[in-house]
């Protein structure tokens, strides 16, 4: 669906965050042979596991395996330890064992691993390799095995290095020899050909991971497989503010939900929720809503203290808005045909692997359990952009936060509403800087006295051809920027107007009306008073949405720069689509042009229709 605008118009930062979150990767898991006979050369009774397994998005460079590596954490380690390792390879495990996860998957940090003394065999060559345990391999992804193939992996190729194992090439530039030797890991993972790889050799790298999947499923060595990067969703929270779980635990009967007509659990009301030394749960400290009968026997049984987690709750709240009259039901079947999916959103990026990721989900389960007609809950998303304070991020510590009742108390609420939203694009922010709130200012008052002089000059007023234009051009730049959320643009258009207005001295209180009723979505206050000076009883909003003529957007007579030997020297207005004479006879005719060409001879003309005249002179 990410990759589906008709079902998901989403912004590419937040579908790009959930793409990488999602962590979707194609690739093969690959098994490599030990012979089952780990356990039996340490002195066990049960042959180890037949393989490990690994997963790779890399098939296409099997060939280049020349070495395995274990998570710490790893199932199979102890199997594939020979007695002369044991000690070594367990002290590993615990200095492994006291690191964080973080500090294990930072990447630039010195590798350190430890030799099993165990082998296993690649699919591929058939050759044994020996079998490492390392703790930048991680159990949490993947198998919690690699295969190492340190021609072409930055970090095997920095572990192989250290430890002196074998490196391969298995993948070449084009026209480069099998041979060529590898100073660094070279990953290209397009244009690369495979060498040393058996009948796979010349193949790009995109062939052969297919074929070599293919070939490995067909030996029994491996599949072609898709996986994710995402875990699950752990919903249950420890505190007391939050709507608790609706289960009861039973000592005979295990956990049990709570009947449907005791729902919703209510939250007891607690003086005191805070945490003690006894690390027992405020709910569990209160024993009346504690300790309730079993649904089943009805003997004493206990309530689950964990409450969900506030992002549960907010993933279904659209859910919910339209029916919040209903007691006796989440959400109403027929009013949520009728108002949902969402058609617009607009939140901040920050909830773009949390709410939203968690709002899909529930949607896609109650969509699949038949409550729900769509599986989306959101067909359009847009994230607003950040607004910095003189180039720096604002923050308290640096002192640069913006309080908008001080400014709205010396400019208004409407010059500062415009002025944020004049800032930049809506999606990306800008810089709030206090002396560039004097532009919307000026402008407002501009357009009030606009307004005085169409009340006293009145309707039917000449309008000039060019104010018509101007006019039809600035409803639709207004109408399309508001829509695509470009509100910047659409102010920009209407100063525009407005300067128009001025040079042309143009003051018809029908064009002015068009000019407030475009203005009131980005100051509304200003606009209803507009309004009312203009005569009307009612609402600005409730006024027509002024409409364009198409026809009327495209001007009649366009400027073409003009220049000499490629530089700019002047600009000529002629009509729109005008031949290259006519355009040449304009420039011919304008002085700043004529200081150029004087006393020379013009050997070329380049034109560019409407656009651009370029004379070659000499």
């Amino acid at each position: 669906d990410l990759d589906d605008p008709t079902r998901m118009d989403w912004s590419d930062s937040t579908t790009t965050a959930q793409r990488n979150w999602l962590g979707r990767s194609e690739g093969a898991e690959l098994k490599f042979g030990t012979g089952g006979t780990a356990e039996r050369r340490n002195g066990g009774t049960a042959d180890a596991p037949a393989a490990i397994a690994v997963y790779t998005t890399r098939a296409d460079t099997v060939f280049g395996a020349t070495f395995m590596v274990l998570a710490p954490e790893h199932p199979l380690v102890d199997a594939l330890t020979t007695p002369d390792r044991r000690a070594e390879v367990e002290a590993y495990r615990r200095a492994a064992a006291s690191k964080d996860l973080v500090s294990r998957k930072v990447g630039d940090r010195e590798k350190t691993g430890v030799f099993t003394g165990g082998h296993a065999v690649n699919p591929a060559t058939g050759k044994p390799i020996p079998v490492w345990v390392a703790d930048y391999v991680l159990m949490e992804y993947g198998t919690g095995a690699i295969m190492a193939v340190p021609g072409h992996d930055e970090r095997d190729f920095e572990f192989a290095r250290k430890f002196g194992l074998d490196v391969v090439r298995v993948v070449a530039e084009p026209g480069q020899g099998a041979g060529a030797p590898l100073d660094a890991a070279y990953t290209d993972n397009e244009a690369g050909v495979l060498v040393n790889s058996a009948q796979f050799d010349g193949l790009t790298v995109p062939e052969a991971k297919r074929a070599l999947a293919a070939w490995l499923e067909s030996r029994g060595a491996g599949k072609a497989v898709v996986r994710y990067r995402l875990h699950d969703w752990c919903i249950s929270r420890q505190r007391y503010w939050g709507p608790p779980i609706p289960i009861i635990y039973c000592d005979e009967h295990g956990a049990v939900p709570v009947p449907e007509k005791d729902l919703p659990v209510d939250l007891p009301l607690i003086e005191d929720f805070t945490p003690d030394d006894s690390g027992i749960s405020p709910l569990a400290r209160h024993e009346e809503w504690y300790y309730v009968p079993c649904p089943v026997c009805g003997k004493r049984a206990r309530r689950e203290t964990d409450v969900s987690d506030t992002f549960l709750d907010s993933a279904w709240y659209h859910l919910r808005y339209a029916s919040t009259e209903f007691n006796d039901r989440p959400f109403d079947p027929a009013r949520t045909r009728t108002w949902l999916p969402v058609h617009s959103y607009i939140g901040g990026n920050e909830h773009a692997v949390l709410h939203l990721l968690y709002a899909r989900f529930i949607t896609k389960v109650l969509h699949d359990l038949g409550h729900l007609h769509f599986d989306e809950p959101y067909r359009k998303f847009r994230a607003h952009g950040l607004i910095v304070k003189d180039g720096a991020k604002m923050s308290k510590s640096r002192g640069n936060v913006v309080v908008p009742d001080e400014y709205i108390a010396r400019w208004g609420a409407d010059t500062f509403r415009m002025y944020l939203m004049f800032l930049g694009p809506f999606q990306e922010g800008g810089d709030f800087r206090d002396e560039g709130i004097n532009g919307p200012r000026r402008y407002l008052e501009k357009v009030w006295s606009f307004v005085g002089d169409a009340c006293r000059e009145g309707e039917g007023q000449e309008v000039h051809h060019n104010v018509i234009v101007k006019l039809h051009q600035t409803k639709k730049r207004v109408t399309e920027g508001m829509e695509e959320l470009r509100f910047n643009t659409s102010i920009a258009a209407l100063m525009e107007l407005v300067n128009t207005l001025r040079a042309e001295n143009a003051c018809d209180k029908a064009v002015v009306q068009e000019l407030v009723v475009m203005l009131a979505p980005f100051a509304p206050h200003f606009a209803e008073e507009c309004w009312e000076r203009l005569g009307h009883g009612e609402s600005v909003f409730e006024a027509s949405w002024p409409a364009w003529d198409e026809g009327l957007v495209v001007e009649d007579r366009i400027e073409v720069v003009v220049q000499v030997n490629g530089k700019t020297r002047s600009k000529v207005t002629v009509p729109r689509d005008a031949d290259e004479e006519a355009v040449g006879a304009a420039a011919m005719r304008d002085a700043a042009v004529q200081r150029f060409v004087k006393g020379k001879t013009i050997q070329k003309r380049i034109h560019v229709p409407n656009r651009l005249l370029n004379l070659v002179v000499g």
